[in-house]
């Protein structure tokens, strides 16, 4: 039995989907807060169980005869992601999990400039201290959150963010693919994985050529001071530590912890991971349609 969380989020659902092309769907279970967005997994025989990251009897329930659980991180971050993290990860023990495998991120450290970062390499410790065995998926950095930083440029054709550094941007159909070839034991790692990232480590400046490439018009780079920028942000309505997070993504590339490329993710998917052009083609078509 494998059991994925998270499996009615974004990259979750994408991971279950490539799970039922590869295994049965009665070998395959999800732990979701509310079963109700997974009846369709229920009527195609995959077991649907009701667990909350907030309580620790749910999970322990839902986790239970996982010969491999997936823990796909949570939408928090400091402390309350971390202490998510650990309910989860005691419950895995107490369900005798026989694997966790855990969504991390290229970069993860605890000197990381990142909140997030710093986040994934505690709980990764967290995995380590259980004795069990387990892989941290160094996910690359998603390029959905660079079609996010473009929204108002795609619009005024100027892209005004911070100073930054190059970023291995990579597509959640990618990574759900190779979560899914891990899971299925197409492939296997002990602790983390390489850097799993799509082919190649841009910076704006290279976001801005590509978004001309795809539109047939020009796109200018402004580089904002981090003051510009958060009241930028707070102007648009993000919340104070939104802002405060998204600065932290640039200073983290600026020191180039998402400028790693490595070929691990082609290798488990058998394929070139999609550039960021495709990547962004897509996006930008599913938007205008």
């Amino acid at each position: 039995m494998i059991i994925v969380t998270g499996a009615t989020g974004k990259l979750g659902r994408r991971i279950v989907e490539r799970l039922l092309d590869r295994v049965p769907a009665h070998r395959l279970g999800v732990s979701v807060r509310d079963p109700r967005k997974a009846q369709d997994l229920t009527d195609r025989g995959v077991r649907v169980r009701q667990g909350s990251f907030d309580d620790p009897a749910s999970l322990v329930h839902s986790f239970e005869g996982a010969e491999q659980l997936l823990l796909v991180s949570l939408d928090r971050t400091g402390e309350e992601c971390v202490t998510g993290h650990r309910t989860a990860i005691d419950a895995a023990v107490e369900a005798r999990v026989g694997r966790i495998l855990y969504t991390s991120q290229m970069g993860a450290a605890h000197d990381s400039r990142f909140q997030a970062c710093r986040d994934h390499a505690r709980t990764e410790d967290l995995l380590r201290s259980t004795g069990l065995p387990w892989t941290a998926l160094r996910n690359g950095f998603y390029a959905a959150s660079a079609v996010l930083f473009l929204e108002t440029a795609r619009h005024t054709g100027d892209i005004a963010l911070p100073a930054d550094g190059p970023v291995a941007w990579t597509g959640h159909d990618d990574l759900a693919e190779a979560a899914a070839a891990i899971l299925a034991g197409e492939g296997r790692f002990e602790g983390p994985t390489p850097p799993l990232t799509g082919p190649a480590a841009l910076d704006f400046d290279a976001v801005a050529e590509i978004a001309a490439q795809v539109t047939g018009r020009a796109f200018t780079r402004t580089v904002l001071v981090a003051d510009d920028f958060r009241e930028q942000a707070l102007a648009h309505g993000a919340p104070a530590p939104i802002a405060d997070l998204m600065l932290d993504i640039f200073a983290a590339a600026r020191n180039a912890e998402f400028a790693a490329v490595h070929p691990a993710l082609a290798e488990l998917i058998g394929r070139e991971p999609a550039a960021f052009r495709t990547l962004l083609e897509q996006a930008w078509a599913e938007q205008t349609g």
